[in-house]
């Protein structure tokens, strides 16, 4: 039994690892981000800054789940060249993505991603929610499935910054 579950945590531990070797060094893709409020962003426009980019929808309890906390980190880092993007997913209707954030007063900018060419771009994102950060220079340092750890968040965060 000891030794099924070595193999399971040594096996785990390798896919992490080879998954983090494979975006050591991506680039983060060209993307236009469109707010609900109308601001544009580009992946260009944002170097120079921490970016966050968080793929959730109004259906995904996970993803309500950590709003509180996401809205909490971007307020933590706001002015310190660090930016948080909630993309919605495809299948989630706009008025209630925009229900929700007015709702709950999300501080950060909300895309929308009517076609899903923005999760497409992001190595086709399907799980949500899903999380990229991203360094000062585009490049993608860590990607979380699920809800973050946001202990670990923060420390990447600071590091980078």
């Amino acid at each position: 039994m000891k030794k099924r579950w070595f193999v399971l945590i040594a096996v785990a531990v390798l896919l992490s690892s080879g998954y983090a070797l494979l975006y050591r060094d991506n680039q983060a893709p060209s993307i236009h981000y469109t707010s609900l409020s109308g601001q544009s962003a580009t992946t260009d426009s944002l170097k120079g800054k921490v970016v966050l980019v968080n793929f959730w929808a109004t259906s995904c309890s996970g993803c309500i789940a950590e709003m509180p906390d996401l809205k909490k980190l971007h307020q933590e880092f706001a002015g310190k060249n660090f930016e948080t993007i909630a993309v919605a997913m495809n299948y989630d209707p706009p008025n209630y993505v925009q229900n929700f954030a007015d709702k709950e007063q999300l501080p950060f900018f909300v895309s929308l991603d009517p076609q899903g060419n923005i999760a497409k771009a992001f190595g086709d994102v399907q799980l949500t929610p899903t999380a990229f950060l991203i360094d000062k220079q585009g490049k993608i340092i860590k990607r979380y499935v699920g809800v973050m750890d946001f202990k670990e968040v923060r420390q990447l965060i600071q590091q980078q910054l």
